[in-house]
């Protein structure tokens, strides 16, 4: 017997914000809430210049913007966040041309670049000597973790501010990560200065994480599988297997995590959790009804936000498959999961 849904308790979902609803939190908040127009961008960006914090959306989740350059902005992401001092951060850049710059490039960085940038890859090369940007965002490595987003709002803030911005997720550091506007005000509220709002994310995880100072490997899986990589590269990618020192963002054990404890692989349901399907289950909210990974990437974080929404002490998930997006699936379950120690929350 199944225990009775608590799908009824969801809160609605909308993909954008209530603009009056934000009007009105604005009378007592510093907080700009900005469409995706042009106009707006140029707003977004003119807050990069002036040391601000700017949640954009791109296609895998939204980020906190700062000026790479700006030691003061780049710290304000890791106090924002409460993100711990040892993690790095991803830079985006509009262009291969705009990130070649700042590393030294090489030979697979320019043939993944060539396959997949815009896209949901990010490079993490040694820094080139001379680089601008600040040593805070690469917590005390030599490297760089480099990205050029495909989301047009991202392109067009990207451009319009004309240099790098450390961006990573937008949400209090170890939490579910945001796929909406409203995942951001609601997680971080006014310790950002403003949120361009550019609906849901289409990929819903964050970018695939390869390291290329010597020979390919996958430091985190993610919207890029493992497969396409090894078809342009022409050879398996080594996988990073865990180690005590971090080399790239997203490598925490544990990460993405809602307040409620995550059960994974449910073949049955427990009394008074919240439950998350996969393909022909019963259950309160399904990533994919039809089992297509893609639909249900698109869909795991802003689903775990809904669970975690209606106080379920514990969100059960049922077995997702092990390859291609499963994969990157299973790893932000499987962080999610983790036990959760001082730097996760």
């Amino acid at each position: 017997m199944h225990p009775q849904s608590i799908v009824q308790t969801l809160p609605k979902a909308g993909g954008a914000i209530n603009k009056n609803a934000a009007s009105q939190d604005m009378t007592s908040s510093s907080l700009q809430i900005l469409s995706d127009t042009e106009q707006d961008c140029a707003k977004a960006a003119s807050v990069l210049r002036d040391g601000g914090l700017v949640a954009f959306p791109t296609e895998t989740v939204y980020g906190l913007g700062a000026d790479a350059c700006n030691d003061t902005a780049v710290a304000r992401i890791f106090e924002s966040k409460g993100r711990p001092s040892f993690n790095p951060l991803i830079v985006h850049f509009p262009d291969v041309e705009a990130a070649r710059a700042h590393v030294d490039w090489t030979d697979a960085a320019e043939d993944l670049a060539h396959a997949f940038w815009p896209g949901p890859l990010t490079f993490v090369l040694p820094r080139r000597a001379g680089s601008p940007i600040s040593r805070l965002v690469s917590a005390g490595l030599n490297t760089l973790a480099i990205r050029v987003p495909a989301h047009p709002t991202a392109q067009t803030l990207l451009r319009a501010f004309g240099g790098p911005v450390a961006a990573p997720s937008a949400n209090r550091s170890g939490q579910i990560s945001p796929t909406k506007a409203a995942h951001v005000v609601d997680g971080l509220g006014d310790r950002v200065d403003a949120v361009l709002d550019g609906g849901a994310c289409p990929v819903g995880l964050e970018s695939t994480i390869v390291g290329l100072s010597d020979h390919p490997v996958l430091l985190r899986p993610g919207g890029v599988t493992e497969d396409q990589l090894a078809e342009v590269l022409g050879h398996h990618i080594a996988i990073r297997k865990n180690a005590d020192a971090i080399s790239s963002p997203g490598q925490l054990a544990s990460h993405y995590a809602p307040d409620a404890r995550v059960r994974l692989n449910a073949t049955e349901w427990l009394p008074n959790e919240a439950r998350l399907g996969f393909g022909d289950v019963e259950c309160d909210l399904n990533l994919s009804e039809k089992e297509d990974l893609v639909e249900a990437a698109a869909h795991l974080f802003d689903y775990m936000h809904q669970l975690d929404a209606t106080g379920a002490t514990t969100i059960a998930v049922t077995p997702i498959p092990h390859h291609g997006l499963g994969i990157a699936i299973n790893d932000r379950l499987t962080r999610a999961a983790a036990p959760r120690d001082d730097y996760s929350r």
